[in-house]
């Protein structure tokens, strides 16, 4: 039987002092931060894009191979229509216009979440996007669009159930390592760090079967004000803790 390409990643403790090698962030705080200026909140999402960039960049130098960014959850399809349609153009530009960069810097983009909801040009970005950076080694970046932690769940149970009902699988062979087969980019691996923005203590909705055992660290810094500095600090901090998962320690 085929190993899981996460299980390897999951189940060892990384060393001490070592870095995160996949970082997840919920990047909250654009509305507030445009309130604040007595703006409106696009110019929030518009001030957010400068710190991916920042995030970028400092990811790779610190050891960080994999970097998953809640862009647009399956609940804010619920906000305004204008405010929605303004943040799919806006990320479908700004992917447009960081490719060629995110390409030379030896980055690799892919989409997480349905892509069946997205506005068609947003589609093809995605997969301009995903063809071009395919070989790229030095950081995967990985865009949480249209994504849902719950709705990642249950279309991993109705794709174990079809498999079940095709005679593929047994249920007796479901274990959590073969469930995560089914779930969406099977191959990305949990998170040991979990950074969410803008001081709120939640995990909404992202991520949550591989966050089981995720490290979080929350700061009051709105995402548009989160740069390098901040992103040190959070791996600084990861690495002066000890992971047991569920283990006493030594």
């Amino acid at each position: 039987m085929a190993t899981d390409p996460r299980s390897d990643l999951a189940a060892i403790p990384a060393e001490p002092d070592a870095p995160p090698r996949h970082v997840a962030i919920i990047m909250d705080g654009n509305g507030r931060w445009a309130a604040e200026r007595g703006l409106p909140r696009v110019a929030g999402h518009h001030a957010g894009v400068e710190s991916v960039r920042a995030v970028v960049e400092a990811a790779p130098p610190v050891g960080v191979q994999q970097l998953t960014l809640y862009s647009f959850s399956s609940e804010n399809w619920s906000r305004p229509a204008r405010e929605v349609e303004q943040l799919m153009l806006l990320i479908c530009d700004s992917l447009t216009r960081e490719l060629d960069e995110l390409h030379q810097q030896g980055v690799r983009v892919r989409h997480l979440g349905r892509r069946d909801r997205l506005p068609p040009s947003l589609r093809e970005e995605f997969e301009r996007a995903e063809a071009l950076t395919a070989q790229n080694q030095r950081l995967t970046l990985n865009l949480a669009v249209d994504y849902g932690g719950r709705a990642e769940i249950v279309a991993a149970a109705r794709a174990a159930a079809k498999a079940v009902a095709a005679g593929e699988l047994q249920p007796s062979e479901i274990s959590e390592e073969r469930f995560a087969r089914f779930l969406w980019l099977p191959d990305l691996p949990d998170p040991e760090l979990l950074i969410r923005t803008g001081g709120e203590y939640r995990i909404s909705n992202f991520l949550l079967w591989r966050v089981a055992y995720t490290e979080l660290w929350v700061t009051p810094v709105l995402w548009p004000d989160f740069r390098g500095p901040h992103f040190a600090d959070a791996i600084a901090d990861y690495q002066r803790r000890q992971r047991k998962f569920g283990r006493v320690a030594v």
